[in-house]
């Protein structure tokens, strides 16, 4: 873990339970904090990114309200949480008693602050150092990923992967709170929940998120 990268994670966040989710304490953004006033153009001037790690989004929130709702499904199984942002559905999987998680993410204070939000609720988490997108992820049970199919050409890649993990036997979750490009077919609901968010980062006071199960033979039919 970078020690500066900890370091400005601390200083800009507060510890705060998400509104879905609290039986968990992340290190997030919040109204108080120095990092909710930063405009991207300021982030960029720094060398930063959009700091998606600071925030619960709606769909991270899902996916891990129902891993929590449901222990059974994910107890002793390994876990592939895609896109993690902040972990909070790895750190859900490791809290139901999942047998390991390992987060995906190309961005490095977003593998740094899931590290520190693992080690706040007292559990292990680990990295993937490279996901190969045009083959199956090996080694895991299920994938989950809440809140990606917001961008066209990113949803399109991401899908493609996802369904040949799919057809290898992995088990794909997804959480969506309605956005753009999440797919029409191959869907089955496991579970609904409306998300209190903040109108700073979306355009209403909640959001209804859906997870899925992705399931193959619902296309092919």
């Amino acid at each position: 873990m970078s020690k500066e990268a900890a370091a400005f994670i601390r200083a800009q966040t507060v510890l705060a339970k998400p509104s879905a989710v609290p039986e968990l304490t992340l290190h997030l953004a919040t109204e108080v904090t120095p990092l909710w006033q930063m405009t991207e153009e300021r982030l960029s001037q720094n060398g930063l990114p959009p700091p998606y790690w600071a925030f619960a989004w709606p769909g991270g929130q899902g996916i891990a309200r129902y891993i929590l709702d449901h222990p059974a499904e994910f107890q002793g199984k390994c876990i592939l949480d895609f896109a993690a942002g902040c972990g909070i559905g790895a750190i859900a999987a490791m809290k139901a008693g999942a047998k390991s998680a390992v987060i995906a993410e190309i961005d490095p204070m977003a593998i740094t602050a899931t590290q520190l939000n693992a080690m706040q609720n007292n559990v292990t988490v680990s990295s993937a150092a490279h996901v190969d997108m045009t083959k199956p992820y090996k080694g895991v049970d299920i994938i989950i990923a809440g809140d990606v199919c917001y961008q066209q050409a990113m949803s399109a890649l991401m899908l493609r992967w996802l369904w040949l993990c799919v057809a290898k036997g992995r088990r794909v979750i997804l959480a969506d709170p309605g956005r753009a490009y999440v797919p029409h077919q191959g869907l089955k609901q496991l579970g609904s929940y409306i998300v209190p968010t903040s109108r700073d980062l979306e355009d209403s006071d909640s959001r209804t998120v859906t997870v899925w199960d992705m399931i193959l033979s619902e296309i092919e039919a």
